[in-house]
């Protein structure tokens, strides 16, 4: 990698990265934004999806669209399938993962070492190679049954969050969900070994 400033997404290197989506469909726009965004700054991405979000049509759009638009923007085939995301590791070798939204499904499993979807699977095999991974978890029991699995991750080598906030917590005392404008500098921070701090904000 070699040392680049930018202004357009964050002030650190011109990377190879995987990005990963999951079924957090109300974020999904969002996400998308910030992915083009690190395309814009020059970064080669990698898109991977969850089967949840490969497969499933909701309110925020088909699953087939959202395909369509990731692949055009990447110009990289989107992983979605076991085979596939096993190559993440040992053949793509990216230089940091995101997985943006992380469900806290998703994040039980990493929690817990089960790897049994694209989304996991390439997770697991990333930090095989000692680099960073960022979450941008959206949970609607970030405080309850899974804030055992933040702790949990929170102490892991190589794993970083994207800041967080309770979203309502009047109807969802519970949720939390990551601040997305703060991706950029977890992105700096955690290519540094460094979590950017508070948490939760």
């Amino acid at each position: 990698m070699q040392s680049r400033s930018t202004e357009r997404f964050c002030e650190i290197w011109i990377m190879k990265i995987a990005y990963a989506l999951t079924g957090s469909f109300c974020t999904i726009d969002t996400s998308v934004q910030l992915l083009s965004q690190l395309i814009a700054g020059g970064h080669e991405v990698y898109p991977v999806a969850s089967y949840a979000f490969a497969t499933t049509d909701t309110r925020f759009g088909d699953a087939a669209d959202w395909i369509e638009k990731i692949e055009k923007i990447c110009k990289h085939r989107i992983i979605k399938n076991i085979r596939g995301a096993e190559t993440v590791g040992p053949i793509i070798a990216p230089d940091a993962m995101i997985i943006a939204p992380c469900t806290g499904n998703t994040l039980a499993k990493l929690a817990n070492g089960i790897s049994d979807t694209p989304v996991t699977l390439a997770a697991k095999a990333h930090l095989r190679n000692g680099r960073p991974l960022i979450l941008a978890l959206c949970s609607n029991d970030a405080l309850g049954g899974n804030f055992v699995n933040i702790a949990t991750l929170y102490q892991k080598k190589n794993v970083y969050f994207v800041p967080l906030l309770q979203d309502d917590i009047n109807a969802k005392p519970h949720s939390m969900v990551s601040n997305f404008t703060l991706l950029p500098a977890t992105l700096d921070a955690a290519v540094q070994g460094k979590q950017i701090l508070p948490l939760f904000v």
